[in-house]
């Protein structure tokens, strides 16, 4: 039987239960998938006990995606050098340590483009751990032109610092609204519209160019004012759910050698926040 779970504080609101299990069920593995409470003064404890559990890996959320580093026997290159962990595999008490935010957004992406990124122009906005994670991803797809918007202007250049590329462009939350029009993909990594400041955009989209791709990493609600505007405006539209999918599918396949069925996947968290 394969296990998993995953781990943070808090972790009640957590869907990653729900999509794994249905994915064990499509995949034909006798498996499961449950969630865990950990606060950070039991990371050392659970982190014993985890080695000899049984467990194929867990998934790593909040607080803990950084604080779990020191407790890895290995880590990913791409999870290293973003900084963070949100997937550990097990393999037989040696814990290795990867990161699969950037590339499931990837993913995700990939579906709503019709044109490789090579060709696009791409406006991340926000600074904080997701969208660390996401601009690792993307730097590497070698986009026609990057930029990251940001309300904290020393937040934004300790990002830049740390990608260590020099093309991105940093712009105030103001330029880039004023600048909409040139770009093909835009993509917020903030909590503005998250429940409950649904009310709340992460930047207005009055220059938005009708046919670009809008990306909200939130999910709850599925669908934020903020995509609502972008879509009356001719926008293809994309909510957190796929990025949550992916990652998972991603973690998924670390711990199985299979990658899921994604649409299930999908189905099964929509139908959980429609509730």
């Amino acid at each position: 039987m394969v296990k998993a779970l995953v781990i943070g504080d808090p972790i009640e609101h957590s869907l990653s239960p729900v999509m794994h299990n249905v994915a064990f069920n499509q995949a034909g593995i006798h498996g499961s998938y449950e969630k865990q409470r950990v606060t950070s003064e039991e990371l050392d404890g659970f982190i014993q006990g985890f080695r000899n559990s049984g467990y194929a890996g867990c998934n790593v959320t909040i607080p803990h995606k950084v604080s779990i580093l020191p407790y890895l026997d290995e880590i990913d290159e791409e999870a290293r050098e973003i900084g963070a962990v949100n997937t550990v595999v097990n393999k037989n008490g040696k814990l290795i340590g990867y990161n699969t935010d950037g590339r499931g957004f990837l993913l995700s992406l990939k579906e709503k483009i019709t044109k490789p990124l090579t060709d696009l122009s791409i406006l991340l906005i926000g600074a904080g751990g997701a969208s660390r994670s996401i601009a690792y991803a993307l730097k590497k797809e070698n986009p026609k032109q990057f930029s990251i918007a940001n309300r904290s202007e020393e937040r934004l250049r300790s990002l830049l610092r740390d990608l260590k590329e020099e093309r991105i462009e940093p712009l105030s939350l103001k330029r880039a609204e004023e600048d909409l029009s040139r770009f093909d993909v835009l993509i917020n990594t903030t909590n503005a519209g998250m429940y409950p400041e649904v009310q709340t955009v992460p930047l207005n989209l009055h220059h938005l160019k009708e046919d670009a791709v809008v990306c909200d990493i939130v999910y709850n609600p599925l669908m934020t004012r903020w995509l609502e505007t972008a879509k009356d405006k001719g926008a293809e539209i994309d909510n957190g759910v796929s990025m949550l999918v992916m990652q998972g599918a991603m973690a998924f396949e670390k711990w199985t050698g299979i990658f899921p069925d994604t649409d299930k996947m999908k189905q099964i968290v929509i139908e959980q926040l429609r509730r």
